[in-house]
């Protein structure tokens, strides 16, 4: 599929820490940026606890975030506020530094003999002062902004929608003159009102789950699972609903006949078909797929990633690939960012990636790709990464920085222009 520059997902600064106890907590994913455009697929790559998986369940809203924002489609719908307030935290300590800084001078000054203040301390104090009560002011709006986005995304977007139905329906309503079709409109209104009430934004964004059998509930027939989603959203019609449910399985490559059974009676490729299928049926905008073939055989993850290029053809779907499998990820993505210790090292296209890879840890993954020739297996060196002897971060800095176009690198100043010497530019 051709990709636009329209930007479906932004996500801003993402933060979300967990409490590992008293005064510790995990970075499980740290200061990430990146933006998804509309009908693309985005790879996400990393090892084994990089924060990949948790990256994409903070923005489906399963964990509320720490700092940041995500916003889709334009509307921000998650927020959090701890930058805000450690801003306010950071605000204080200041002024109580310059307290603290102009009573000491008020103290020698007494020492010295002079019993009258110098106007410049006072001065100095309402300037700090001032300059505290403004960032406190802004910081708190800011946090009352995000917590309010955060928590009603779904009921702001449910009245958007509910309007627009207003838009649609009532001059049709007032312009019709027939009784009878005047009544099958109002009939339609008050249907597509009610589902309009009941719809929320983030049922445009689904995920696909890395484990087939955990995600899927033993108690419930293939049917009752791929139609839950519909029934959520306040869809009553059971015929309806059957069809779109027979529908989804063909989609999918299964029959009308496996609606009938329980998760256990499939095999696990069948399974992730069966995830697939309750994911798409909603008819989302963004598929957040986490790690959808690593518990599967190497033959049937081939067909499930088919299965997902067809549906993204078909249906025009955007794709958040989540893997840790480069070879795969290099097929099936469009832009590939690479993640490492929660933090996102490098950003770039697939093709550009491959080619010219420029942070260590990316070197070193994709120094761990086997190939099938026994006679390149035999040459190929391992690059192990160790980024205390890669790295001189103590007095500058590292951050994300786009080396040439739209490939973007987490280095400071000195590896920055290395880089770009590597390039050629």
């Amino acid at each position: 599929m051709e990709n636009n520059n329209e930007v479906l997902l932004k996500v801003e600064n993402l933060c979300q820490y967990f409490k590992m106890g008293p005064g510790q907590e995990l970075k499980a994913v740290d200061n990430v940026s990146f933006e998804v455009h509309k009908g693309e697929v985005f790879g996400l790559v990393g090892e084994s606890g990089c924060g990949k998986t948790t990256t994409g369940r903070s923005i489906i809203k399963l964990y509320d975030i720490t700092s940041g924002n995500v916003y889709f489609e334009g509307q921000r719908i998650c927020a959090g506020i701890r930058s805000y307030k450690d801003a306010i935290r950071a605000a204080r300590a200041e002024y109580k530094a310059e307290n603290k800084a102009v009573k000491a001078l008020i103290a020698e000054d007494k020492k010295s003999g002079k019993t009258e203040v110098n106007p410049e301390y006072t001065q100095r104090l309402d300037a700090a002062r001032e300059k505290l009560n403004k960032i406190v002011e802004e910081q708190t709006e800011k946090i009352k902004s995000a917590k309010y986005d955060n928590s009603r995304c779904n009921k702001i977007y449910a009245e958007e929608q509910m309007q627009l139905v207003r838009d649609e329906f009532e001059p049709k309503i007032a312009a019709e003159t027939d009784e009878d079709k005047k009544a099958e409109l109002d009939k339609e209104y008050k249907k597509q009102l009610r589902l309009a009430k009941r719809s929320r934004i983030m049922n445009k964004m689904q995920m696909i789950f890395q484990d087939p059998i955990a995600s899927l509930d033993p108690r419930m027939t293939v049917r009752d699972i791929i139609a839950e989603g519909l029934i959520i959203r306040g869809i009553r019609d059971k015929k309806y609903i059957d069809e779109q449910v027979y529908k989804m399985l063909d989609l999918v490559g299964l029959v009308p006949e496996h609606a009938g059974r329980y998760p256990h009676e499939f095999s696990g490729g069948q399974r992730q078909r069966i995830g697939i299928a309750r994911a798409i049926i909603l008819n989302p905008d963004l598929v957040i797929a986490d790690e959808p073939i690593s518990a599967l055989d190497v033959s049937i993850q081939a067909q499930v990633i088919n299965l997902l290029n067809d549906l993204r053809e078909k249906l025009g779907l955007t794709i958040l690939f989540i893997a840790h499998d480069l070879s795969v990820v290099k097929y099936f993505s469009d832009r590939i960012a690479v993640m490492y210790y929660g933090k996102m090292v490098e950003l770039s296209t697939s093709d550009e990636l491959f080619a010219h890879p420029l942070h260590p840890y990316t070197k070193s993954l994709l120094s761990a790709i086997p190939l099938p020739d026994p006679d390149f297996e035999k040459g190929r060196k391992r690059i192990v990464y160790n980024p205390i002897a890669e790295h001189d971060y103590s007095t500058d800095k590292p951050t994300l920085r786009e080396v040439t176009e739209g490939h973007f690198v987490y280095c400071n100043e000195a590896e920055f222009e290395k880089y770009k010497a590597e390039l050629g530019k």
